[in-house]
């Protein structure tokens, strides 16, 4: 077997485990709609038919005042039962287990009755809370307690304890955020008495025979928080209290430390649970930038950790522990955690899905299955949606013909699989060209179609063509300084020493990123980001590092405010935290004014000002090509436009892989 570590049952006495994966916690935004657990059922059945060896859902609060907005996930009575036995009936069906998250969030709830140890408002909610008197904290244990109950009532195969990430059992735990003087704070035995008190209320309602996870945080990742000798003394008292399995936590909300982007190295924080293995004797589960089963195979066989989490590769693709079972990894859609689609719409309050995967969370929505009547399809365009129609269109059992005027697959998502932070990419077009090739798709590169070569030889003709930077309007546009991003990215041109970007928009992030020339490996990653390696400092932070750059970079925009976050909601603090960290300017509210031997001159805060730079890279939007659709029409062609071709706003690989599938699922 290729994995052999991976595919190792599990046996915990009462019951096994099938395999060493367990898709990890995540909220989707179907739990809270209308018939959203009918959706649910069917999101989480696919992954169990997948494989994976048990999943847990995403957070459940136990009481009111634990949900994350009004109207979240809640389970506190009967009533609410039958919506969860549709969840756990469909994933028993497909042979898996599942587990329900009981998560309290504590100061980090977006509603005016939130609670916690002390009444301190979290950096990330406008709410200040409510301290926990003692006997509300009381009642907060029973609620855990009922609702674990509640989930064993329901079908549930265990249940995890939320207990880092800096949610109210995490608050409780350090002096950051509990600055009680009674029993529960001060001392640390005092401070860890919320968790251990839960972990045993919860073994005393659900009896011996029923999973207990408790998720731990080892590595906080703020100021005043926990240390390694800390949580190896919760966790001895947790597995004494009955606790089965321990997950690990990595990084609070509020850190200012990525710890799941992609520029975070892959598997980069099993070491920190390898740290707690020799303490305990029962499982440990690493986590965090596990995509691959390469991955996954290495942390279980070093020695790291006894499981691995998944959530968003298992998002990406619900077959991932079946194709790799079955020596077909090569096929897997990997995660990228880009975050686009998963966290980014949660956080907006929007139903999750996948940037790679438009399925996701839509699966009763986006089903493909065979075409009543096989038709021959071209695809013009090889970026990224004319790879998802392609590729879906074959699926359905079309005769598919991809044409791509460039040497590779990928358009300007091969452009962007040259940022260092987005090595990623490069999974997915590996992907697209492996499934494509598996389904037949006749893929002809370095092929420029004519609109005769076309009309009336295919039922359907999509034509996805994509953009082209927009040409710069400026007073010396053409002096030699001056490149296209796609220039500098592609490596055509070398990069200069003294650098403007004009545009601060994704691709103006991207190209600053790359001129940061980071790459990170983990020690690197861990350098940079002051991450301490011994884990004694209060939240594993060293104080931090100073960078010295290596270039100097201005990253310009028109509108007014702070360039530099990119389009990402939950990535975009990393962008500017870095840039800032870098030392790179960044001006917003520029007018730009002439380009010349001096350099680029602008008008900036009311003041006339020259960037004394070498190069001046144009990263200032871009135009649809799409004069190929308005010729096929007027030929009576069939013609479909779609992605980039059809819309050039700020380059959108999300709206360009569904709107491909969702055309494809129309022939």
């Amino acid at each position: 077997m290729q994995y052999p570590h991976l595919f190792s049952p599990l046996d915990l006495g009462f019951t096994t485990l099938k395999n060493r994966s367990i898709m990890g916690s995540m909220h989707t935004g179907l739990e809270e709609l209308p018939n959203g657990m009918a959706r649910l059922a069917q999101f989480y059945a696919e992954r169990a038919a997948g494989g994976v060896g048990l999943i847990i859902t995403g957070g459940v609060a136990p009481n009111r005042a634990g949900c994350g907005f009004e109207g979240s996930a809640l389970l506190e009575s009967e009533a609410q039962i039958a919506g969860h036995q549709l969840v756990t009936s469909a994933v028993h069906k497909h042979g898996g287990k599942i587990a329900m998250q009981i998560l309290h969030t504590g100061r980090y709830a977006y509603h005016a009755e939130s609670v916690a140890p002390s009444a301190i408002a979290a950096p990330i909610s406008p709410f200040t809370p409510h301290a926990l008197t003692e006997s509300e904290i009381e009642q907060t244990i029973a609620d855990f307690a009922r609702a674990a109950s509640l989930a064993k009532a329901a079908g549930y195969d265990g249940v995890e304890i939320m207990g880092s990430e800096g949610y109210l059992i995490n608050q409780f735990l350090v002096k950051r955020t509990n600055q009680r003087e009674d029993g529960w704070g001060g001392s640390v035995e005092n401070r860890q008495r919320l968790a251990i008190e839960i972990a045993r209320a919860v073994r005393a309602a659900v009896g011996n025979d029923f999973i207990i996870i408790f998720r731990v945080s080892l590595l906080d990742l703020v100021a005043d928080g926990g240390v390694l000798a800390e949580a190896i003394m919760l966790a001895q008292a947790l597995e004494k209290a009955g606790v089965t399995m321990l997950n690990t936590g990595i990084g609070w909300h509020e850190a200012r430390v990525p710890t799941i982007a992609t520029m975070v190295p892959r598997g980069a924080f099993s070491w920190v649970t390898r740290a707690l293995r020799p303490h305990v004797r029962i499982p440990l589960i690493a986590v965090n930038r596990i995509n691959t089963p390469e991955v996954a195979e290495r942390i279980l066989a070093d020695g790291d950790a006894d499981l691995v989490s998944m959530a968003r590769p298992l998002l990406a693709d619900p077959e991932f522990m079946r194709k790799a079972q079955a020596g077909l990894s090569a096929q897997i859609n990997t995660c990228i955690a880009c975050n686009q689609a998963c966290l980014d719409h949660v956080f907006e309050g929007k139903t999750a899905s996948c940037l790679v995967n438009p399925r996701a969370c839509k699966e009763t929505e986006l089903e493909i299955k065979p075409a009543s009547l096989r038709k021959k399809i071209a695809v013009i365009g090889a970026g990224p949606a004319g790879l998802s129609c392609a590729l879906t269109a074959a699926q359905a059992g079309h005769d598919v013909t991809l044409f791509e005027a460039g040497p590779q697959l990928g358009g300007q998502f091969a452009l962007a699989q040259q940022i260092p932070a987005k090595a990623e990419f490069r999974e997915t077009l590996r992907y697209f060209s492996v499934m494509l090739a598996t389904t037949g798709v006749d893929v002809r590169l370095n092929t420029r179609v004519m609109p005769a070569d076309l009309a009336g030889q295919f039922d359907e003709c999509v034509v996805a063509t994509g953009v082209r930077p927009r040409p710069l309007k400026l007073e010396g546009a053409d002096h030699p300084k001056v490149v296209s991003y796609a220039a500098l990215i592609a490596g055509q041109v070398p990069a200069g020493h003294k650098v403007a970007i004009i545009g601060a928009g994704g691709i103006g992030v991207d190209v600053a990123d790359l001129l940061l020339n980071q790459h990170d490996t983990l020690g690197e990653y861990l350098a940079n980001w002051s991450i301490d390696p011994e884990l004694t400092h209060p939240g594993g932070l060293l104080p931090p590092r100073a960078i010295t750059p290596q270039r100097e970079i201005w990253l310009l925009q028109r509108k007014k405010g702070k360039p530099g976050a990119g389009p990402g909601k939950t990535t975009g603090w990393i962008h500017r935290l870095n840039l800032q960290r870098h030392q790179v300017h960044l001006w917003g509210g520029v007018e730009y004014l002439r380009i010349d031997d001096a350099g680029l001159h602008v008008m900036h805060e009311g003041v006339a000002k020259c960037v004394a730079c070498d190069q001046v890279v144009v990263c200032a939007g871009q135009e649809s090509v799409n004069e190929l659709h308005e010729q096929l029409l007027q030929m009576q062609q069939r013609s479909h436009l779609i992605g980039g071709a059809q819309l050039a706003a700020e380059l959108d690989a999300k709206r360009a892989i569904e709107q491909g599938m969702r055309l494809a699922l129309q022939f």
